[in-house]
């Protein structure tokens, strides 16, 4: 089973397709990439700012641990398991990112697969947000949920 987080931005749109398709589902799990090249993983996921700052933190500890002359098998080790770590954590780092600029968890999902996983996520969410029409005869914009029709400025007459 793989488990996704859903995510949604902080300015969203009202109409729930178009929130829909401005979610973001985040694979919780381990992540190779990251884990054999933690700068490759963090471009992949979208979290640019961390690979900057992957980059420069693993160049400043190797000038401190060649300054200590530490032993370059134990310097390759310390790397190893500083990356493997970062594969764990490369999907909390993302989800930590989406948090900082604002974006709210709308859900979590268990399923086979990605599109699985979308599905499911779907069939529960969206029965639950309100579809935005316009009435054709007047051209004015009504909110329906549930199978009720309400205005959404004062009463409507």
């Amino acid at each position: 089973m793989t488990t996704y987080t859903v995510h949604e931005p902080p300015e969203a749109d009202s109409d729930r397709v178009d929130r829909g398709v401005e979610l973001e589902f985040v694979k919780d799990g381990f992540s190779w990439l990251t884990a054999i090249c933690p700068p490759l993983g963090f471009l992949a996921n979208g979290i640019w700012l961390m690979a900057i700052a992957y980059l420069a933190a693993a160049g400043f500890l190797g000038y401190v641990l060649n300054a200590a002359k530490v032993d370059q098998g134990w310097i390759s080790l310390i790397f190893l398991a500083i990356n493997i770590y970062l594969g764990f954590e490369v999907s909390t780092l993302k989800r930590w990112m989406l948090d900082q600029r604002g974006w709210q968890m709308v859900g979590v999902v268990n399923g086979k697969s990605e599109a699985e996983c979308e599905r499911r996520f779907f069939e529960t969410w969206l029965p639950e947000q309100p579809v935005i029409a316009s009435d054709a005869a007047t051209g004015v914009p009504t909110i329906t949920m549930r199978g009720s029709r309400f205005w959404p400025f004062g009463s409507g007459a």
